[in-house]
């Protein structure tokens, strides 16, 4: 199929989403809501050809990613691969299962990076939003991988929950030796959408917390870098997602299912390429699914003719889908958008959320997977 936009330029970065198992049960995850229903994991040999794949296309960094990546048995072998043949190599994990032995065992294989994941300061709400019981664990595999010389990375997603926790979450990452911390809100994709009522903070919570971060970058200095982001429904422009529908990230799913963003999956009538089928290469600079969103050939007013098109892309297809049936729309993110205020009356509904036990949260977990 013909494509009317300039040729894009090689992936920089590899997004090897290796598992969907996970032992954390987060009602915020990004994964698929229907993720048990998809196709068996790859092996060890397929995960080795596309990390070589992506590394000759001209990518330089990738994420080991999941679910939970420690759940394979299978990733030193990959990480040794990767930085082999000169990735700069990163894992995206909660935690669970890295041992003493497990992070020497990565360290030699050449692993250069390490963000873990935590979800709040206290053990109540840590263990309420991930469904276990994993605080105490968390706060040790931060320690270790303290202990091994890495620098110190902490993600922690933000919500209506732990809004009000960011000076706590801070002093504990202080404590950890976080070198970074970075306080992402929560976006509403995956399992986060299904508890989206739930999660959305007010813009009192979310202006509180920013505050609050501002306050300690004064107080702290360069002792730790911390990073908020500003959920996209209190924006009046979207991000520049993913820098561009297929023009810096290339993920990959469990079951080979290649994917120009996290959520690629959600939009309709997107046939994506499974690398079971198609060379990397190809799918990169000649599938449907790569190069439907390209460039601005395909934008709609008001983006067509917007002088922010090429800062912003058009923002994001995915939202766009879920808030108005429509991946081409433009961003009701952006305030100049038709359907700009749906993301206004969610916010103000956020105001005065019901009683959690009015409508529970829907818990990451392999049984609600093949429910809905």
């Amino acid at each position: 199929m013909a494509h009317d936009h300039p040729r894009p330029s090689a992936p920089l970065w590899l997004l090897a989403e290796l598992t969907y198992r996970c032992p954390l049960h987060c009602a915020f995850c990004y994964n698929p809501v229907d993720f048990a229903r998809h196709g068996a994991e790859l092996d060890t040999e397929s995960w080795i050809e596309i990390i070589s794949a992506a590394r000759e296309l001209g990518a330089a960094q990738i994420g080991f990613s999941g679910g939970e990546p420690l759940q394979r048995d299978d990733l030193e072998a990959l990480v040794e691969h990767a930085r082999a043949i000169g990735f700069y190599t990163n894992l995206i994990t909660s935690g669970i299962g890295l041992s003493a032995a497990r992070i020497e065992r990565l360290k030699r294989a050449g692993l250069d990076h390490i963000q873990l994941s935590l979800q709040d300061s206290t053990r109540e709400l840590n263990d309420f939003v991930t469904s276990t019981r994993t605080f105490e664990l968390k706060r040790a595999v931060a320690r270790l991988i303290k202990s091994h010389d890495y620098p110190m990375v902490l993600n922690c997603v933000l919500h209506r929950f732990n809004l009000p926790h960011v000076g706590q979450i801070i002093e504990m990452a202080l404590d950890l030796g976080a070198d970074y911390l970075e306080l992402a809100n929560t976006q509403y994709y995956g399992w986060a959408m299904l508890n989206r009522e739930q999660l959305m903070p007010s813009a009192e919570q979310v202006a509180e917390a920013e505050d609050t971060v501002k306050r300690y970058r004064k107080l702290i200095g360069e002792r730790c870098r911390i990073l908020f982001v500003v959920p996209d429904y209190f924006e009046q422009r979207p991000k520049a997602c993913m820098n561009g529908w297929g023009s810096v990230f290339l993920g990959v799913a469990p079951d080979g299912t290649a994917l120009p963003c996290h959520a690629a999956r959600s939009l309709p009538g997107l046939a994506l390429p499974n690398v079971r089928d198609m060379s990397l290469r190809q799918i990169w600079y000649e599938s449907d699914a790569f190069n439907a969103y390209r460039g601005d050939g395909w934008m709609r007013e008001p983006c067509r003719d917007c002088d922010e098109r090429h800062a912003d892309h058009g923002g994001c297809r995915c939202q766009a889908f879920m808030l108005t049936g429509d991946p081409a729309a433009a961003d009701p993110v952006c305030a100049k958008s038709a359907h700009h205020g749906q993301v206004v009356q969610t916010v103000q509904l956020a105001r005065h959320p019901k009683a959690v036990d009015e409508r529970p949260l829907i818990f990451r977990s392999k049984e609600n997977s093949l429910k809905l």
